[in-house]
C-alpha cells in the first residue's frame, strides 16, 4: 500500500517503522527536516519537509496516489483539516486521525464525509488507559487483549516459583487443571522462543502466551499463580491525560491516589475528578512522600508522566519500598526494552499500544482485529474464513491442515463460532474443522511471516 504519515513525532515514528517492515511505500510529512533525514537514515522511506496541511505540500508527498492517510500530527486540529483536504481534494480512500481529544468518536457525523472525512479514530491516551484497565481486572497478567468481540482473551504471564506451570509440561497443566481450558501459542525464555508442544516443559521466568475464553480466563490465572489478589489499593504519578481519564474510569472501583507534580494542574484535577480521588501535589520520585503515603500498602503503583526517567525512578522507588506491582509508561522503545521484566513488572509503549488499531486497516483479507506483541516483534490476528472449501483455503480443512500449511512457529490460539447467543470459543483440536464466518486467532512469532498469513484468509476470484 502507498500510505503517507502526517507527523513525525514518537507515535508517527512508531507507525512509520511498523509499515515500513511490512514493505509498504511510505511517505513521512513533518516541518522538522533534520528528524526526516534521521527517519529517512534509518527506516526505508521518503521525507517530505513542511506543513501537511497545506495542498502543495501534499502534492509533492505524492497524496493523489496515496491509498491511506494516517495524520498523527501532535495537533488535533491538524490531523482533521489533513483528513479533510486529502479525502475532498486528493480523493485519498482511507484516512486515520490521531485524536486525543475525546469530543471526537469515531462514527461521529463530524468526522463523515460532509464532516472532517475521518474515517478511523486512533486515541492512544484512551488506548492505554484501556490496556491499563485490563491490567487491573486481571492483575496477575502482563498483558491482556481481547478477541472474538471480547469473547476470547490473550494473555502473556511470567512464571514465578510455586506456579502450577513452573517445572512442567502444558500436558500435565492440561490434566491436573480440567475446569481452566486454555491454549498455550508461544513460550519465550530469556528473550529467545521456546518450541511450543504439549511436552514443552516451561520453567520459572519463561513468558507465557496463552489464549482462553473470558468466562474461564480468571480460572486459568488462579491455576496459573495459585491464586487471585485483586487490585484495590491505587497510587499514580501523573496527572496529565492519561492519569486523569483512568482515574475517572476507576473512581469507586478502587482506592486512588494521584501525585501530580503541577499546582494549578492539582486545582484542575480537583475540580473535574470525583471527591474520592486523593490529589497530592509532589514529585512522584520523592521517596518521602512515597514513604508517608505508604506506598508499601498499594497493590499497584502506576508511573505515568510524559517523562521517561521519572516514570523509571519513581516506579522502581515504589518497588523497592514494597509496591505490589509497578506499571511504567515508557515513550523511548530502547527503555521499555530494556527495563521490562526488571524490577518495574510491566513497562508500556504508548505507540504500541495504538500500532495493532492502526494495522487493522492495513491488513489484506478479511482482518477484523491485530495486536503487537513483545514491543512490535511478534503479532496477534483475528481473520474471518470466507467462501467455501472450493474458495478458501481455510474453510472445510481441519486445525491440523491449517498449521501444516502456516508458516513455521504459526499457532492458531482459539476458533470463535457464531453470533451472539449462541457464540462459542473453541479451543483448537487436530480434527477441528473450520466452517465458514469462523474468527480465527492466531500467534504469529515473526512480522516477516504477516503477508503468507494474510493470505490464507483471501478468498479466490470465484468467490462471489
Amino acid at each position: 500500500m502507498r500510505i503517507v504519515v502526517l507527523g513525525a513525532g514518537r507515535v508517527g515514528e512508531s507507525v512509520a517503522e511498523s509499515l515500513v517492515s511490512e514493505n509498504n511505500d511510505i511517505t513521512v510529512i513533518d516541518p522538522d527536516p533534520q528528524r526526516l533525514r534521521w527517519l529517512e537514515e534509518r527506516l526505508d522511506l521518503r521525507g517530505v519537509a513542511g506543513n501537511g496541511i497545506l495542498p502543495e505540500v501534499m502534492e509533492r508527498a505524492g497524496m493523489r496516489d496515496a491509498d491511506m492517510l494516517v495524520a498523527c500530527a501532535t495537533r488535533d486540529e491538524t490531523n482533521l483539516v489533513a483528513c479533510k483536504i486529502a479525502h475532498d481534494r486528493f480523493g485519498v480512500p482511507s484516512t486515520v486521525a490521531r485524536l486525543r481529544s475525546s469530543e471526537f468518536a469515531e462514527g461521529d457525523p463530524l468526522l463523515g464525509p460532509e464532516g472532517f472525512a475521518v474515517q478511523h479514530v486512533i486515541c492512544p491516551e484512551e488506548s492505554i488507559v484501556g490496556y491499563i484497565q485490563k491490567l487491573i481486572d486481571y492483575p496477575e497478567a502482563l498483558q491482556v487483549l481481547e478477541f472474538g468481540r471480547g469473547r476470547a482473551h490473550l494473555v502473556a504471564v511470567r512464571v514465578v516459583p510455586g506456579s502450577a506451570l513452573a517445572d512442567g509440561s502444558i500436558a500435565d497443566f492440561r490434566r491436573r487443571f480440567p475446569d481452566a481450558p486454555m491454549r498455550v501459542v508461544a513460550i519465550y525464555r530469556k528473550e529467545a522462543e521456546v518450541g511450543c508442544t504439549a511436552d514443552t516443559r516451561i520453567r520459572v521466568g519463561d513468558e507465557v502466551f496463552l489464549l482462553a475464553e473470558k468466562g474461564k480466563l480468571r480460572d486459568v490465572l488462579k491455576a496459573v499463580h495459585g491464586g487471585d489478589q485483586p487490585v484495590r489499593r491505587i497510587m499514580m504519578a501523573g496527572g496529565g491525560n492519561v492519569g486523569s481519564r483512568l482515574a475517572q474510569r476507576l473512581s469507586g472501583q478502587v482506592e486512588i491516589k494521584l501525585i501530580e507534580r503541577d499546582a494549578r494542574r492539582c486545582e484542575f484535577l480537583a475540580t473535574q475528578l470525583p471527591g474520592e480521588v486523593l490529589i497530592l501535589q509532589g514529585d512522584g520520585t520523592d521517596e518521602e512522600l512515597q514513604a508517608d503515603e505508604n506506598v508499601a500498602r498499594m497493590d499497584l503503583f502506576l508511573a505515568l508522566t510524559s517523562d521517561d526517567e521519572d516514570n523509571i525512578l519513581s516506579s522502581m522507588l515504589a518497588k523497592r519500598l514494597g509496591a505490589r506491582r509497578v506499571v511504567s509508561l515508557i515513550n523511548r522503545r530502547a527503555y521499555a526494552d530494556l527495563i521490562q521484566g526488571s524490577t518495574i513488572d510491566i513497562a508500556i509503549s504508548p505507540a504500541q499500544t495504538v500500532i495493532g488499531e492502526l494495522l487493522a486497516h492495513v491488513r489484506r483479507g478479511d482482518v477484523v482485529a491485530v495486536h503487537s506483541l513483545r514491543r512490535g516483534a511478534a503479532e496477534a490476528l483475528e481473520g474471518v474464513a470466507r467462501g467455501d472449501a472450493r474458495t478458501s483455503r481455510l474453510v472445510g480443512r481441519t486445525i491440523e491442515q491449517i498449521e501444516t500449511a502456516l508458516p513455521r512457529g504459526v499457532q492458531v490460539g482459539a476458533i470463535v463460532r457464531g453470533e451472539e447467543p449462541r457464540m462459542q470459543v473453541l479451543m483448537p483440536t487436530h480434527d477441528l474443522v473450520i466452517e465458514t464466518d469462523d474468527h480465527l486467532v492466531l500467534f504469529i512469532p515473526s512480522k516477516r511471516q504477516v503477508r503468507e498469513v494474510e493470505r490464507m484468509f483471501q478468498v479466490s476470484a470465484t468467490f462471489f
